[in-house]
């Protein structure tokens, strides 16, 4: 047996969520087996759960687009019983079962080896927020924004995928600019992760200019729409933007005049399809480039019990930085 959050919905499309004990035997038919310890909520999570669809595609399902533990069985010859896994992305809490459960199977495509740096916990404080973050900063670097090139914002910057974010690219030297409705409440917090700087997000929450005054050299964007659109309109030239989120909307209601007077780039980051190779560099590089004693102070750890409340915070911003989740607790 193993416990679980199980989302379902009746012929009538009443959607409910309970804990629950099932069988093992219920697991997905997938090769691998892992035995959860910690799982995550994120604000695709709390849409999951809040609302149904159209996060959830195929019904009764465990949420929880991460997870981390260790395999406990294994048809794969790549993973055996015992070997440190983590999974973000791949559907899991979506299509598949996720892991906000004490078990979960999977397929071997799916893993990623857990750095020996890292605890199962941490890993899931940085998580598919903190992995995301990283493949952020890397596309900023693949686009030659160094800290030289001036300075880079975060929006959404008190959120899982921004803290992470802040944190990171000030230990590598950038000038950060933090972006948030929460400036009041989470100044001093976004100081505390590296914010040079502080911008409310009413700032650009309205309609963008076609071409703004050119302020940030990069930026690093999980809000979409017309925030989206204002960030781009005042990037510098030849400056970079990693859109990686959508909390205002998926419209971009802006102007081509950034990318072809300044040569602005949009650059896209989906962290659920990401090849292994890059998966490993950009997990690597959060071993090396976060502050360990920063996310500790972004984290609160939660139970499953504890899952709907804090869904609904998350969905109204009211959550700050990471909530991890003690599947067995």
């Amino acid at each position: 047996m193993f416990k679980a959050l199980l989302l379902s919905k009746d012929e009538y499309d009443n959607r409910s969520h309970a804990i629950v004990d099932l069988d093992d035997a219920e697991l997905p038919d997938q090769p691998i087996v892992v035995d959860v310890e910690y799982s995550a909520l994120n604000y695709k999570d709390g849409l999951a759960i809040v609302n149904g669809t159209p996060i959830v595609r195929s019904w009764p399902m465990v949420p929880g687009i991460d997870l981390a533990g260790r395999v406990a069985s294994s048809e794969d010859p790549r993973w055996s019983p015992g070997d440190r896994v983590i999974v973000n992305g791949w559907d899991i809490g979506e299509l598949h079962w996720g892991g906000m459960a004490t078990k979960a199977a999977v397929d071997g495509d799916w893993l990623t080896a857990l750095p020996d740096a890292l605890t199962t916990k941490q890993a899931m404080s940085v998580g598919t927020a903190g992995y995301t973050a990283m493949l952020s900063v890397l596309t900023l670097e693949e686009h030659n924004i160094t800290p030289s090139c001036g300075p880079v914002i975060v929006t959404g910057a008190a959120g899982g995928v921004g803290s992470i974010a802040v944190a990171v690219l000030a230990k590598l030297g950038y000038e950060v600019i933090a972006s948030s409705g929460r400036i009041n409440t989470e100044g001093s917090y976004l100081r505390g992760l590296g914010a040079a700087s502080l911008v409310g997000r009413e700032e650009f929450s309205g309609p963008a200019r076609p071409l703004g005054k050119a302020r940030f050299a990069g930026a690093i964007d999980t809000v979409g729409s017309h925030t989206l659109a204002n960030i781009i309109s005042q990037t510098q030239a030849h400056g970079c933007v990693a859109a990686c989120g959508l909390a205002q909307g998926m419209d971009l209601p802006g102007s081509v005049a950034p990318f072809i007077l300044r040569a602005v780039t949009l650059a896209g980051v989906n962290c659920v399809y990401e090849s292994t190779q890059r998966r490993t560099q950009a997990w690597n590089r959060l071993v090396s480039d976060l502050d360990t004693t920063k996310l500790k102070d972004m984290t609160s750890t939660i139970g499953l019990a504890e899952v709907p409340t804090a869904a609904a915070q998350i969905i109204a911003g009211q959550i700050r930085g990471r909530l991890v989740i003690d599947v067995a607790s």
